[in-house]
């Protein structure tokens, strides 16, 4: 069970990224009160929550309905969370958020919670491709807590980073952030190959 949680927990952990997302929470709420930041960083961490435990218990009825095999959920999964690593150590990703950042200040919208906060920076396809593939690979009741369990930890640690936004970026700074990424970009593009490969396993036993 401590595996399966330290496993759940770097996987989340990477995809929702809580340093990447501290830079445009700060942007994003330039003129706001620490109160109004404070309510807005909170909001947006339990809407991500839900919707991400959403996925996570109802995601592969979803897909069973939608008559999509668990196992090419997998593996497109898997590609979709590759292309997110390469653009975490690339920086494409952050130019992007910068960009949605920036548009978002620029039409004057004050609650920045639900978007672009909870939806599509926090609970965005990755995280939630990952939740759904996380419980998909390990069934049962116990299991299940345990992922929930590394997921709460991930969404206070993000909450924690949104908090401190402003502190934490002068502390570590552009260039620490920039590494920060880097690093935690190619543990998701390993992360995101294995479930390429456990998918193509499952799908082609005669490669085993």
């Amino acid at each position: 069970m401590i595996d399966l949680f330290i496993s759940a927990f770097v996987t989340l952990f990477v995809v929702i990224d809580p340093p990447g997302c501290a830079p445009i929470y700060a942007s994003l709420t330039t003129g706001a009160s620490a109160q109004q930041r404070r309510s807005m960083a909170i909001r947006a961490t339990v809407i991500a929550g839900a919707i991400l435990v959403f996925f996570a218990m109802f995601g592969e009825a979803l897909l069973s309905f939608l008559h999509i095999d668990l196992d090419s959920f997998r593996i497109a999964g898997g590609i979709m969370l590759f292309m997110i690593a390469i653009d975490m150590v690339f920086e494409k990703r952050t130019e992007r958020r910068e960009q949605r950042a920036e548009k978002v200040a620029a039409s004057h919208v004050e609650d920045v919670s639900v978007f672009p906060m909870a939806m599509p920076m926090l609970a965005g396809p990755g995280s939630i491709a990952s939740v759904m593939l996380l419980v998909s690979q390990n069934n049962g009741l116990d299991r299940a807590f345990v992922i929930f369990g590394a997921l709460l930890l991930v969404l206070l640690l993000t909450l924690a980073a949104l908090l401190a936004a402003g502190p934490l970026m002068r502390f570590i700074g552009n260039k620490g952030e920039a590494v920060i990424t880097r690093l935690l970009g190619v543990l998701l593009a390993a992360l995101a190959a294995q479930f390429v490969i456990d998918g193509l396993k499952a799908s082609f036993p005669s490669l085993t």
